[in-house]
């Protein structure tokens, strides 16, 4: 089903770590979905802020077209669904690799509403564009990030990897991370491009073909941290929603 994430009223800060897994050709990561709340016509929560969960998962239909995707026997996906919980990564994992990404983006920041870090590519938004961190910046990146932000960060990949393996009864090993993957920091700052509307209705699967599985692991709280910016799970009759709890 599509997914969306409705743009921000009142939103302070958003900080999200978005780890995609996708089909077995590429690199390996995580999965973790999160939570929105219940006004304006989004009538069901499937996680309140409140609620600490050690797991719950929502099988849904597979789309009719998604057998012509299972190319990659015991990576793709046998049963389609959501998962959602509270506790890949601790409290304190998650205010450490928050300050991770604080640390990366504080070096550039969109324009806009939607600021993006990505350790892999070394991708970061400056302005309306964006830049190699690791060619702009050079060697002082080696005086930002430490051999211990990149362990944690593994680390951490490693945890959702396993989170989504568990979730959807397929092998560890079999996945790989696809790209992109990135920290997201979203506020309520007008959109300047295309890049900074987050919030449109997609499926993944479709946006990026190598997409298998889409986690959203994030490191703030609803209304503790910012308001607005529940996610949405769109269907028919009635919308799901989640309200973002860190970890």
């Amino acid at each position: 089903s599509a997914k969306s994430v409705r743009a921000p009223r009142e939103v302070q800060r958003k900080w999200l770590k978005t780890t995609i897994l996708g089909a077995c050709a590429v690199l390996a990561g995580p999965l973790l979905w999160s939570c929105l709340g219940g006004d304006d016509g989004v009538t069901e929560v499937l996680a309140h802020r409140g609620e600490i969960l050690p797991g719950r998962f929502i099988e849904v239909p597979c789309s009719e077209d998604y057998d012509s995707h299972r190319r990659f026997e015991g990576c793709s996906p046998r049963k389609c669904g959501r998962g959602i919980t509270d506790t890949v990564i601790t409290r304190d994992e998650a205010q450490r690799i928050r300050s991770i990404a604080e640390k990366g983006l504080s070096l550039g920041g969109s324009d806009g509403g939607a600021s993006i870090l990505d350790l892999h590519s070394g991708a970061l938004s400056v302005g309306k564009h964006f830049v190699n961190l690791y060619r702009y910046f050079g060697d002082k990146i080696q005086t930002v990030f430490s051999e211990e932000d990149f362990q944690l960060y593994r680390d951490v990949r490693r945890k959702v990897q396993l989170t989504i393996a568990q979730a959807f009864g397929i092998s560890e090993s079999s996945l790989y991370l696809t790209k992109p993957t990135f920290f997201s920091r979203i506020n309520s700052t007008q959109a300047r491009t295309a890049h900074d509307e987050y919030w449109h209705a997609h499926v993944d699967k479709v946006t990026y073909g190598s997409f298998d599985y889409t986690s959203l692991l994030y490191l703030s709280d609803y209304l503790d941290d910012f308001g607005g910016g529940r996610f949405v799970f769109m269907e028919e009759g009635a919308n799901k929603t989640v309200e973002p709890r860190a970890g």
